[in-house]
C-alpha cells in the first residue's frame, strides 16, 4: 500500500487534514502525519517510509530526499516550490508538484490589504492618500498576478504588467496595459506588486537602477520572495528617495535596520502570510492529495516542477 505523508511544521486546519484524509483513504492509500515538528532529522526520518509528502514550507533537502527510498512524488502545497531541492530529486526519478493557483486571491488580497494599510500610514490618525487613479504595475502576470489586477480595476486604478511568457492580448483582455520591459513597467508604476520566482535569473535582480525609475511616492509591494531584492540597493533607495516605501509579507535580512531608520515607510508581516487564510490553507492541501491521487492512479504529472 502506498503511503502518503504529510509533513508540515505548521500544520494544515483539521478540516484540510480531514478532507486530505479522505481524498487519500479512499483512493486505496494510507496517510500518516508529521505535524508541528521540532527538528529536521524529525522529517529525515518520517519520510523514510513514505511514497508520497506532502509539505508546505518546509524544508526537503537532499538529506530528506536520499532519507525516503520510496519516495516517488513531493507536492508543495502552494505556489513557490524553492523549499524542494529539485536537483536532488530529479536525480532519484522523484516527481516535485506545486499547486498553483489555490492561494491565489488569498496572496492578492493581502496585497491590497498591505497596500492600503501603508497608503493611510498605518491607521494613525494622519492624512494619507487614496488608491484610486493611482498606477499599479504587476511584475509577472501568473495566478495571483491576475487577481491583483481584477482587484486593482475594483479600486478604479491603472493597471500595467510585464511578463515576458504572457500575450499581451491575454493582458488587454484583463483590461490591463501590457509593456514591454521592466523599465517601462517600473518608470510608469506609482505602486509595484511583486510575483516573480526565486531563481538564479531573479535572485538580487531588483535593484537600486529599476528601482529609481519609480515615480514620486513609489511603493514596493513584494509577496514573492526576499531573495529577489537586493537589499543593497533597498537600504540605498530608503536612503535617497524619502518618498519610498517598502511593505511585504516577508521580511528582508535588514528589516531591523529599515524599521529603525524609516519605521513610518515600511511594514512586514511577523511571518510569510500569502497563503494564511482558511480558504487557501484548504484549497492546497486538498489540491496535493488530488494531484498525488492523480499520479499513482495514472500517471498525471500536470504540475511537475522539476521536467
Amino acid at each position: 500500500m502506498k503511503t502518503v505523508l504529510i509533513a508540515t511544521d505548521k500544520p494544515f486546519a483539521k478540516v484540510a487534514v480531514d478532507g486530505i484524509r479522505e481524498i487519500v483513504e479512499n483512493a486505496g492509500f494510507e496517510l500518516k502525519l508529521l505535524e508541528k515538528y521540532t527538528t529536521h532529522s524529525e522529517l529525515v526520518e518520517a519520510a523514510k517510509s513514505a511514497h508520497a509528502l506532502i509539505i508546505r514550507s518546509d524544508n526537503v533537502d537532499r538529506e530528506v530526499i536520499e532519507a525516503g527510498s520510496n519516495l516517488e512524488i513531493i507536492v508543495r502545497a502552494g505556489a513557490g516550490y524553492d523549499n524542494i531541492d529539485l536537483a536532488a530529486a530529479t536525480e532519484k526519478n522523484i516527481v516535485a508538484m506545486n499547486t498553483p493557483g489555490q492561494n491565489s486571491n488569498a496572496v492578492a488580497e493581502l496585497v491590497f490589504g498591505m497596500m492600503v494599510y501603508v497608503s493611510r500610514s498605518g491607521f494613525n490618525g494622519t492624512s494619507g492618500t487614496e488608491l484610486r487613479g493611482k498606477s499599479l504595475g504587476i511584475h509577472a502576470y501568473g495566478n495571483v498576478g491576475k487577481y491583483v489586477a481584477k482587484i486593482g480595476k475594483g479600486f478604479g486604478m491603472d493597471i500595467y504588467a510585464f511578463d515576458p511568457f504572457v500575450k499581451a492580448e491575454e493582458m488587454e483582455k484583463d483590461g490591463v496595459i501590457p509593456v514591454n520591459n521592466v523599465d517601462d513597467l517600473y518608470s510608469k508604476s506609482q505602486f509595484i506588486s511583486l510575483h516573480i520566482p526565486a531563481t538564479a535569473q531573479t535572485k538580487n535582480s531588483i535593484g537600486f537602477e529599476i528601482l529609481s525609475k519609480m515615480p514620486k511616492g513609489a511603493t514596493l509591494v513584494n509577496t514573492a520572495r526576499k531573495e529577489v531584492i537586493d537589499e543593497e540597493a533597498l537600504l540605498k533607495m530608503f536612503k535617497e528617495r524619502p518618498d519610498f516605501k517598502y511593505i511585504s509579507d516577508i521580511a528582508p535580512g535588514c528589516s531591523e535596520e529599515i524599521k529603525t531608520n524609516y519605521e513610518n515607510r515600511c511594514f512586514f508581516t511577523p511571518k510569510k502570510m500569502g497563503a494564511q487564510t482558511s480558504e487557501a490553507n484548504i484549497n492546497a492541501g486538498l489540491a496535493a492529495a488530488k494531484q498525488i491521487v492523480n499520479f499513482f492512479k495514472t500517471g498525471d504529472k500536470t504540475y511537475q516542477v522539476n521536467k
